[in-house]
């Protein structure tokens, strides 16, 4: 067990941030309350009670400095990341620490790879962006289907959700991150057809058989980075983009006394080497409640030593991903097919 064990939340009053503070009470961390509004960092420390509070601006280092003081790692949950990614990495470098966030936002992820990596190597820690439902949860299950394999000619992910009820902050960063998005083809990064391609998944029950369309997240940008594939697609089915694109949806609606909702999600993975097929699935619930306990046991993994290389990393080049996978029980099911 780490002798330290306050980790500082940035943003953690927030849809994602609040789940990401409850899950680290529960493995028995002590949540250290950041974020740039001081009134709702207040509202949040009245309820949670006993837990340190400290406002941070990312035009201000010193107060970023402040809120990483003593921690052991710092999870950044404060979107849009093309924001708050490079001042909180920053902040996390001086105080030698782990950072770790969860962007679905494709620039922000490059930018951690493209400008810290090499700070990050020379100062000793480990920068870990996108662990989350969008991001690491692909690249987790991509790394274990792939297994012995040292290359693939196809990686392709589907995502079919129920329902996508958008948080405040999924609406925000929607309206800040207008770059086109990016998959991988010949090896390497490239812009997405426009308009977005098609076509249909199998996917197992209760989803069937769906329409989808080309709609890449992080899980481009973390794959890319440790997995040699010719070619790297994701892709959702149609229902929750309506849902999301529709400006009367409601944000969550809490399910059960956690706060959960009650969405239903499956992350189908295909990795193809010629003509043999590898396919790893997972099902779960409520696609940002589920983000909590997968960043925390990276950040725990993180703390208490289980990586052997530093700089900007993803979950899936860090970590033994069938071991990591299995710790998400009962979070997360997972079936070969």
């Amino acid at each position: 067990m780490a002798a330290n064990r306050r980790i500082t939340v940035f943003g953690a009053y927030g849809h994602t941030g609040r789940f990401v503070v409850s899950e680290l009470r529960r493995r028995e961390w002590l949540p250290i309350l950041s974020g740039r509004d001081a009134e709702k960092l207040a509202a949040l420390g009245a309820v949670q009670g006993g837990l340190d509070v400290r406002p941070a601006l990312l035009e201000d280092a010193t107060s970023l400095d402040r809120a990483l003081e003593g921690s052991a790692a710092v999870i950044n949950c404060a979107g849009p990341f093309l924001d708050t990614s490079a001042p909180v990495i920053s902040a996390a470098l001086r105080a030698r620490i782990p950072y770790l966030d969860v962007t679905a936002e494709q620039p922000a992820a490059l930018t951690a790879f493209e400008r810290f990596s090499d700070p990050a190597r020379a100062a000793g820690v480990v920068i870990m962006p996108a662990v989350a439902f969008y991001g690491g949860l692909a690249d987790l299950l991509a790394t274990a289907a792939m297994d012995d394999w040292t290359a693939a000619d196809e990686i392709h992910i589907a995502v079919a959700l129920d329902s996508w009820h958008p948080t405040p902050g999924t609406r925000l960063t929607g309206r800040r991150n207008t770059a086109q998005r990016m998959i991988v083809t010949n090896g390497r990064l490239e812009a997405v057809a426009n308009p977005p391609p098609t076509r249909t998944w199998e996917f197992p029950p209760p989803f069937g058989t769906q329409e989808v369309v080309a709609l890449p997240f992080t899980e481009i940008i973390t794959i890319s980075r440790h997995l040699r594939s010719r070619t790297v697609r994701s892709y959702m089915n149609l229902a929750p983009i309506h849902d999301v694109r529709d400006p009367d949806t409601p944000p969550p609606v809490p399910a059960d006394a956690s706060g959960r909702s009650s969405q239903i999600f499956v992350m189908d993975v295909i990795v193809q080497r010629e003509n043999d097929i590898r396919r790893l699935t997972a099902r779960g619930v409520d696609i940002y409640a589920f983000t909590a306990p997968l960043i925390v046991e990276a950040m725990e993994r993180l703390v208490i030593g289980r990586h052997e290389r530093t700089g900007v990393l993803t979950a899936g080049e860090v970590f033994d991903a069938r071991d990591f996978l299995a710790a998400m029980n009962p979070w997360l099911s997972i079936a070969p097919q």
